[in-house]
């Protein structure tokens, strides 16, 4: 009988395998009925491109997916060192995300070309595309966690997030540091020690200042530290069943609140005045561009840059763009999104650190 994680290992590298070869097949299934429609019925292309999948899918997977899953499950060094990025995310935007926005765009110039309007390409090819890559995404977050009982934290009862007490050091006060100063040469010196009239080698330690207000600052510093398990233990009565939560269910929250702005780019693509036009090749190169965010793992300080360079800014200029062409095609709420969260990205980082946002007299 085969244990827990070897499930867990199985049933992960199955999900991925089927969000990998899936997506692939539907659009290539799609884009091969599409060229036997502008073909005038010729079934040899249609069996064309469905052979050309399948030998794709057969060569991605022995060549680059397989060798890759297995250096990883056996925990290579060099692949194992790898930690601020994630490989298996890396090959899925390659062999599988790629190919399926290049297939997307090549059956928008075969139907200008064509002169014809058969298929945007709407709903289920873009959506499964887009519900593979997310479920990608949460597996690589959620395969270190466990899928059955309490979530792996320090504290279980800990249910609400908030600062851990791991080590207290005696710090210092500027008061402290004032009243050190004010003690006389004398004192603070070191001299040596008499005894019955004789003077021996032994020096006598300075008295040390009083520490009151490091005392007191200590215990504010340990309260504060302590406030937010206080809280959480404070609501435990009849409704304390509300507020627990989670790390893995919000796994998921955060997965496809990630990807929400991608998917409504991908969305204005399938409108017909948008696919049927030169506008769909920017549209998806920078929906495809924005996914290379996922390759970096959710702990790295530069997924926040990653985010305003490869998402925020290009898909603020972008939708401006299109509103001004197309009007009403994408909501006005993402580019307000994308303005503000570059513009805020752009004055905390940088801009605060300047010598004139520095002066504590404005705010």
């Amino acid at each position: 009988m085969p244990s827990g994680k070897t499930i867990k290992l199985i049933l992960y590298e199955l999900l991925e395998f089927a969000a990998l070869i899936v997506p692939v097949f539907v659009i290539m299934e799609r884009f091969a009925g599409l060229i036997y429609d502008v073909k005038g019925g010729d079934r040899t292309a249609y069996w064309l491109v469905v052979a050309a999948s399948m030998a794709y899918v057969t060569s991605v997977t022995l060549l680059v997916w397989v060798p890759l899953k297995y250096v990883i499950i056996k925990k290579r060094r060099f692949i194992s060192e790898i930690t601020q990025w994630r490989p298996t995310a890396l090959a899925y935007i390659i062999l599988s995300t790629l190919p399926c926005f290049a297939i997307l765009i090549a059956s928008s110039k075969v139907q200008v070309d064509s002169g014809v309007r058969l298929d945007h390409f709407a709903e289920l090819p873009v959506s499964l595309m887009l519900v593979c890559l997310i479920c990608v995404d949460i597996i690589e977050r959620i395969r270190s966690c466990k899928l059955l009982g309490q979530s792996d934290s320090l504290d279980p009862d800990l249910d609400m997030p908030g600062p851990i007490l791991t080590h207290l050091e005696q710090v210092t006060t500027v008061t402290g540091q004032l009243h050190t100063d004010e003690v006389p040469n004398s004192v603070t010196q070191a001299h040596p020690e008499v005894r019955n009239g004789v003077t021996t080698g032994r020096r006598q330690d300075p008295p040390r200042p009083p520490s009151s207000l490091t005392t007191s600052s200590r215990a504010t510093s340990t309260s504060y530290l302590y406030s937010s398990s206080s809280r959480a233990r404070a609501y435990s009565g009849p409704l304390g069943l509300l507020w627990k939560r989670d790390g893995r269910a919000e796994v998921f929250v955060d997965s496809f609140l990630f990807w929400m702005d991608t998917v409504e780019l991908v969305r204005v693509a399938g409108e017909l005045s948008v696919f049927y036009s030169a506008w769909v090749f920017p549209v998806y190169i920078l929906a495809f561009i924005s996914t290379l965010r996922m390759v970096i793992t959710p702990q790295n300080p530069l997924l926040c840059f990653a985010g305003v360079a490869l998402q925020d800014f290009p898909f603020f200029i972008l939708r401006v763009a299109l509103i001004s062409v197309f009007p009403y095609v994408t909501p006005v709420l993402y580019p307000v999104k994308n303005v503000l969260v570059s513009l805020t990205f752009i004055y905390f980082t940088f801009l605060t650190r300047l010598k004139v946002f520095k002066r504590q007299s404005m705010f």
